[in-house]
């Protein structure tokens, strides 16, 4: 058990970071395997609605052109659950002659449990996994990342009267896991009153250099799908999620849904010290009803049995409204400044 391995590290070596608590923790709560869907923690956007990874493959097939459509690419997805949205994305996209031939998959999955899923759905694909991205060898690159970043530790800091403190996770006399501040100073850390929260991921801001990095230097786009906010600022969104509700951060380490909002300025300044161009975010009902999700929405619901084409509207709905998943989820590309602004963007290129 995660908690008892993660209690005998404290008593040896003292308190852990907020981030090494996170990491270990992830680490075993998606070994688990069933954590999606209505009897897991949690529904992510592919599983509410096929439209969602279709339109995604659609997105890829056309940023594949702008490429100019090279005879070889790596397609990668970061944290592809149980295969889902890769299997949409792939079936969508096949619309494009030659993409399908030219597409290297590669999966970013740490776990083994998680990865044999993704092999079951994807049985039909050549495809190669990897614990890291820097293990997809070098080449063109189409990234997708949903739901992906939230998961990567963070740190977090209290500002105090002495100054910012650095949160650790400790142990009390009856062995529960508690928070402890230790000396720590966030660099650089936004104006705040004492008491405020502020949360940095050096996990997340260092993937958004890689991707950088690859797309300016090979060729390629990568499109980030996450919740979180536009502006770097002070506030604690670290969560936890058990059987769609939310519980204690703490309580039950390894069989929760452990995630923080994404802080998207941090990204985007990120990637462009590599030379990237980044467009967004933008909040995902936006950019997926530009990308005509509610006609797809009204085109396989054509036909069909009452119950079914409220389903679909149903999950349509969900994806696009304010006040369901539309507003809080963003969307943004990370792209090659010469590459032509991807599907959902143009709107906004150049603001």
């Amino acid at each position: 058990m995660i908690g008892a391995a993660l209690a005998g590290r404290i008593r040896s070596a003292g308190p852990i970071s907020v981030a090494d608590y996170m990491d270990a923790v992830a680490q075993a709560y998606y070994a688990r395997g069933e954590v999606f869907g209505a009897a897991g923690d949690f529904v992510t956007a592919p599983e509410i609605s096929q439209v969602f990874g279709e339109l995604i493959g659609l997105w890829c097939a056309v940023v594949w052109r702008n490429m100019g459509a090279p005879a070889s690419f790596r397609l990668v997805e970061c944290g592809p659950g149980r295969g889902t949205l890769m299997n949409d994305l792939l079936r969508a996209a096949a619309r494009a002659p030659g993409f399908a031939a030219a597409a290297e998959i590669h999966l970013v999955e740490r776990s083994p449990t998680l990865r044999a899923k993704q092999r079951d759905l994807l049985k039909d694909q050549s495809v190669s996994w990897h614990d890291e991205l820097s293990a997809v060898p070098p080449g063109p690159l189409i990234l997708v990342a949903n739901e992906f970043l939230d998961a990567l530790p963070i740190r977090q800091f209290e500002l105090t009267a002495a100054g910012w403190m650095e949160r650790y996770v400790d142990l009390d006399q009856a062995g529960r896991f508690i928070f402890v501040l230790k000396p720590g100073d966030p660099q650089p850390a936004p104006a705040a009153k004492i008491g405020a929260t502020f949360e940095v991921s050096p996990a997340i801001t260092g993937f958004a250099y890689q991707v950088a990095a690859r797309v300016a230097r090979n060729q390629g786009a990568a499109l980030l799908i996450d919740y979180g906010h536009k502006a770097t600022a002070v506030g604690e969104t670290l969560q936890a999620v058990k059987k769609h509700k939310p519980c204690g951060v703490l309580e039950t380490p390894g069989e929760a849904d452990l995630t923080a909002h994404v802080d998207f300025a941090a990204v985007a300044k990120a990637a462009r010290t590599e030379g990237a161009l980044v467009l967004g975010p933008l909040e995902q009902g936006i950019w997926l009803e530009r990308l005509g999700i509610k006609l797809r929405g009204l085109q396989l619901a054509k036909d069909k049995a009452p119950e079914i084409a409220r389903a679909v509207e149903s999950g349509v709905r969900r994806l696009v409204a304010p006040d369901a998943m539309g507003a809080l989820f963003k969307v943004m590309a990370i792209s090659h400044p010469a590459l032509a602004t991807p599907d959902g963007f143009q709107q906004d290129a150049g603001r």
